[in-house]
């Protein structure tokens, strides 16, 4: 899948990320809040890195994303970038928040993460 293929995603209301499972080896799917810029999917994980999902993906990369009906294999890493940090939490909220700072803590304490592809 490439960029504008997912792009042509991002007004979909959720995600659903497929990381193997760090003990049981199987698969594990998340349904989550979502945002593209330039054909990477950003996702906060609320949990922080205590999220078994982020576990899972520090412990193995490849991950699957399902968007729709549209399915891509990518790498998920956690954000470590400052710029792109504030990114992917400006482009969720502003995607998610229905009342001017509803989201604000969320916003300030999630965890930031990216899957581009594979």
């Amino acid at each position: 899948m490439n960029n504008a293929d997912i792009s042509a995603l991002a007004d979909e209301e959720y995600c659903y990320l497929i990381t193997t499972g760090r003990v049981t080896g199987k698969p594990h799917e998340i349904e989550n809040w979502f945002s593209v810029e330039n054909g990477v999917v950003y996702m906060l994980s609320g949990g922080g890195d205590r999220s078994d999902w982020v576990k899972n993906l520090r412990r193995n990369p490849e991950v699957t994303v399902r968007i729709a009906d549209r399915t891509f294999k990518g790498n998920a890493r956690v954000v470590e970038d400052v710029e792109e940090d504030e990114l992917a939490r400006r482009l969720l909220v502003e995607k998610y928040e229905r009342r001017p700072g509803s989201l604000s803590n969320w916003r300030r304490r999630a965890l930031p993460v990216a899957v581009g592809p594979a």
